[in-house]
């Protein structure tokens, strides 16, 4: 193997491995404050167990996403040394706020949030709960930011070395394609809390224990799993799309499966691409509906990759296309169930009866799925903007740190392997302990 493809491995399964994380920890941030809001405004003390119950998961999950960021910095210095020689003047200002500001703005209260409750009033406790959320939320967008502007170079003079200089942070920052991009992520990381907690909430329903605050759990992530599961589509995933589909046009016809310029495109439910022929074989598809789906009228002409040179094609097409259709079919999936799950809490049929057997069963089943549906739209995110590191502008044959080889390379990738199970098993671990201990000890009383 190349030391290319080492390097690109190297990244991918960190990147990937670490994003399991704060994935749930951006989502449950605001999931947190809800409770938390709750819990003020009524005098609940059972809504208040039941924030402190999440701040717990909330912690655990913090510090291995923080155990799980760091290497991913340095591998900036080991990997991709060419890369970050060339893109530092402009990529290390966001991933700087973001270590100097959003982190320590959420862990610091995140200690006040966990520790503070008996020193703090009501109101003050509440607030740092909204703090870590800001701070989470403030994390979320710099790193947002940075990829954006590898995906859409924006706000930047080349140097006579070729390196690349920021010339207006504001323009950085307010990208549009960082604005369509963060809004679609952070719907798909409360979209993963909301499945969390709402299965957390089946569980202990059908483990028959902790029924108060299952209650709360189903209530609270099946109405914010709906919420975020329409979103995801619409605006913030048909904002993206169309967004993607003007910029980087070669990308979204390999997603999409598309070969040849259409007009009046369809979508193809089921196929496999073919990148030897140019075509997909054995397809479904819905015709004209890609067109009316970036355009707005089935009409449309969409360009397909023949327009493009072959060295300008997403490099592995199939796992693009793949990872693309099995977000797109997992984002059905989560608007069928938390639909579905909010219209027998709205009938009042979520929580017992035969309907509610098979609803919690589907919820409880269903909790791992957004975490693939996340990596499969961030495996889209860069898969598709190959074979470019900054498009359009650094290939990413000119990135990676041609001096380290690719048996080094692969030595310290098999020891992340190694290391990083043991601590996913450490987290399982941990977080099964405080799900099996339940939200608090002693007894309350139920509320309806």
């Amino acid at each position: 193997m190349s030391s290319e493809l080492i390097h690109r491995l190297h990244f991918a399964f960190t990147v990937t491995f670490h994003y399991l994380f704060p994935q749930l920890t951006m989502g449950l941030a605001l999931l947190i404050v809800t409770l938390k809001t709750v819990a003020l405004r009524t005098g609940s003390e059972q809504w208040h167990r039941a924030a402190r119950f999440w701040g717990r998961i909330f912690a655990i999950n913090f510090v291995f996403g923080v155990v799980t960021g760091i290497p991913m910095e340095f591998e900036f210095g080991t990997n991709w040394a060419r890369f970050s020689r060339l893109t530092g003047g402009i990529i290390g200002q966001p991933l700087a706020m973001e270590g100097v500001f959003s982190f320590f703005l959420e862990s610091s209260f995140l200690g006040l949030f966990l520790y503070g409750e008996k020193k703090l009033s009501p109101k003050l406790h509440w607030f740092s709960a909204v703090m870590v959320f800001v701070g989470s939320w403030l994390s979320g967008f710099f790193i947002i930011v940075t990829d954006a502007w590898m995906q859409h170079p924006v706000a930047f003079d080349r140097a006579a070395d070729g390196s690349f200089q920021l010339n207006s942070f504001l323009a950085l920052n307010l990208n549009p394609w960082a604005i369509f991009q963060y809004m679609h992520n952070m719907t798909g990381a409360v979209v993963t809390a909301a499945f969390v907690m709402a299965a957390t909430g089946a569980f202990y329903l059908l483990d028959k224990r902790e029924e108060p605050y299952a209650k709360i759990f189903l209530k609270v992530g099946v109405i914010a799993g709906a919420i975020a599961s329409v979103l995801i589509v619409f605006p913030t995933g048909d904002l993206h799309g169309k967004y993607v589909a003007k910029h980087q046009p070669a990308a979204m016809a390999a997603m999409e499966g598309l070969f040849k310029t259409e007009h009046g495109a369809g979508v193809v439910l089921v196929g496999q691409p073919n990148d030897e022929t140019g075509q997909i074989d054995n397809p479904i598809v819905v015709n004209n509906l890609l067109s009316f789906l970036i355009y707005g009228t089935t009409d449309a002409t969409v360009t397909g990759l023949d327009q493009f040179p072959r060295d300008q094609w997403p490099q592995n097409l199939p796992l693009l296309y793949y990872a693309y259709h099995i977000m797109a079919g997992l984002g059905t999936w989560f608007l069928a169930v938390m639909l579905g799950s909010v219209f027998l809490l709205w009938r009042g049929k979520l929580f017992a009866g035969p309907w509610a057997h098979w609803a919690q069963w589907a919820l409880l089943l269903s909790f791992p799925l957004p975490y693939i549906a996340n990596t499969a739209g961030w495996m889209v995110a860069e898969l598709g903007r190959q074979p470019w590191l900054v498009y359009g502008l650094l290939r990413t044959s000119e990135g990676y740190s041609n001096h380290v080889s690719a048996s080094n390379g692969l030595f310290t990738l098999l020891g992340f392997m190694g290391l990083y199970t043991v601590m996913a098993i450490l987290f399982v671990v941990l977080v099964y302990r405080e799900i099996s201990r339940g939200p608090d000890a002693q007894p309350v009383a139920t509320t309806h």
